[in-house]
């Protein structure tokens, strides 16, 4: 399993054509209490670059940007109960998305933990 980062503060998981995304947890300490989040459903499309949801906070509202091009697997239904969930594991049980992958090679535009700590360093 490898994991990629977005300029965007999204990461993404990857298991064989399976990908998880979610926000970093530097993204979920910036935005502060999270108390909304807007999500696709199972089955949407959508391409690198598109608005895959939203993710309100008593701070401020954020979109969140596709990392890569798929179609929706899954959506995180706890976010709809427990939106704060993201500010206690943004990186771990509060994933937004699990989809699958359209062209893994997209990936490669990505950074690693290294390169990630480097932008928001």
């Amino acid at each position: 399993m490898a994991t990629y980062y977005s300029e965007e503060h999204e990461w993404v998981t990857v298991e064989g054509d399976t990908a998880t995304i979610g926000i970093t947890q530097h993204a979920a300490d910036q935005l502060g209490d999270i108390v909304f989040v807007e999500q696709k459903e199972a089955g949407d499309d959508f391409e690198k670059g598109d608005e895959i949801g939203v993710i309100e906070s008593v701070k401020a509202a954020s979109e969140i940007y596709a990392p890569v091009d798929g179609e929706v697997i899954e959506a995180n239904e706890v976010l709809a109960d427990n939106p704060g969930a993201m500010n206690e594991s943004p990186e771990g049980d509060a994933w937004i998305y699990k989809i699958k992958l359209s062209d893994s090679s997209q990936l490669d535009d990505l950074m690693d933990l290294d390169g990630y700590k480097a932008l928001i360093g």
